[in-house]
């Protein structure tokens, strides 16, 4: 089970955190990502990390503005966004995949959070 929380209005330049519990006995196994869903488009990938969290992967429109991190010992996987757009206003969901490597589609990803909502004012 999966949990997101942070979301929030925000305005244009500021930032957010969001986070994502899991309740995975074995957390580091799975390859964690952020997805999000804009009123109207189809869900899109926003960032990845692995289970060891030494890689990570980020959409080309939120690379220098977006950090995923994890913390193993809270079995929670964070996106912390800054330099917020209104165009980052969006549905925000974490999931989980079980293990292998990064990956960019949902089809790839088993489980999911039930999103936290994100609205960035200009």
């Amino acid at each position: 089970q999966l949990q997101a929380c942070g979301g929030g209005l925000v305005q244009a330049g500021g930032s957010l955190r969001l986070s994502c519990i899991s309740s995975a006995r074995t957390f580091s196994s799975y390859v964690m990502a952020w997805f999000r869903q804009a009123p109207g488009k189809e869900r899109e990938f926003v960032s990845a990390i692995t289970g060891s969290g030494r890689s990570t992967d980020y959409a080309d429109s939120v690379k220098g503005r977006f950090t995923i991190s994890r913390d193993s010992a809270k079995n929670t996987v964070y996106l912390q966004m800054n330099s917020l757009k209104p165009e980052d206003t969006a549905v925000y969901y974490c999931a989980a995949k079980g293990g292998g490597g990064l990956a960019t589609t949902e089809t790839w990803y088993a489980y999911w959070g039930q999103g936290t909502l994100v609205t960035v004012s200009s």
